[in-house]
């Protein structure tokens, strides 16, 4: 952990935000009294959605995806953060100054803004996450979940010692502080999907079609939906990426197997024009045995 103190001492000429404010090893995502993950699906939905980005207008390693991580967010108060279930920045580097695992991400450190936030609703976090604050007390910060933010804020400025400033809530952070461009919120439990773009400095919901909920997102060249199927062994309905055909973009895995299904079937046709098993494997690269396989099929 860095133990340098802050804010640093202004120097002549002034030292930059990034010279004098904390940085990532100050501000870590570890946090001992929270209780982790609140469930495995939490887990396997970020992968999927990391697993399944294809973006033709980005080098890999202008890309960052955060899981479960904190993102500090005002320069005025360093301690404060949320933690989306899952971000995307664009035009940052992969690895933290090019050579590093973030341990959390610090707006002032990187110079750009999420451009895709998804929160995965659960019964104890779904108003804040819709922005629904009429059981969740008046004023800016009454009700924000410890698992979202910092309570551990300066005193307001001309109100007081000892008077505290609270935090945002979610919604607020991201149209109005980070004005993320696009927010999506998904329901494992009834597994709705709703997609809302910044327009005009608010966000606005964007029409779906409840059977085949879909956005297309045209900065990026890609679209997020939901879909039906099997991720690491378990069938549901998940977010997904897909393309410009509208199609969903595989993971590596499932590439691999498209892949090897197609190297299979040339195979067997092979083998119906008449090669031999030694011919076909030389040519397709499989094993005499599995060519084999295929002409006792």
């Amino acid at each position: 952990m860095n133990q340098r103190s802050y804010p640093v001492p202004q120097m002549e000429p002034p030292l930059s935000p990034r010279e004098t404010l904390p940085t990532m090893d100050d501000l870590p995502s570890e946090d001992q009294e929270e209780s982790g993950l609140p469930d495995e699906f939490h887990d396997l939905q970020p992968q999927l959605l990391s697993a399944t980005l294809r973006l033709s207008g980005y080098a890999k390693d202008q890309i960052f995806t955060g899981t479960d991580l904190n993102l500090y967010y005002d320069v005025r108060q360093p301690q404060w953060y949320k933690r989306p279930d899952w971000f995307l920045v664009v035009g940052v580097p992969r690895l933290y100054d090019g050579t590093d695992l973030r341990s959390s991400y610090v707006i002032w450190q990187e110079g750009v803004d999420p451009f895709v936030v998804v929160e995965l609703l659960s019964p104890g976090t779904e108003k804040e996450d819709l922005g629904d604050y009429a059981d969740l007390g008046e004023g800016s910060g009454l009700g924000t979940p410890a698992s979202s933010c910092s309570t551990d804020a300066a005193p307001i400025e001309g109100k007081g010692q000892g008077t505290r400033a609270l935090p945002p809530r979610k919604w607020e952070v991201y149209e109005q502080v980070l004005r993320v461009p696009y927010y999506i919120v998904f329901s494992r439990y009834t597994n709705r999907v709703r997609f809302f773009q910044l327009t005009g400095g608010r966000y606005q919901e964007q029409a779906l079609d409840p059977s085949r909920p879909r956005l297309w997102i045209p900065e990026l060249g890609v679209g997020v939906g939901r879909w039906q199927g099997a991720f690491e062994g378990v069938t549901r309905h998940w977010l997904r990426w897909y393309d410009d055909q509208g199609n969903w973009i595989p993971t590596d895995a499932e590439r691999a197997t498209q892949a090897e299904t197609q190297l299979r079937q040339v195979a067997l046709n092979l083998l119906q024009q008449g090669m031999t098993v030694e011919q076909v494997s030389q040519l397709t690269g499989l094993a005499l045995e599995q060519v084999q396989g295929m002409g006792n099929g």
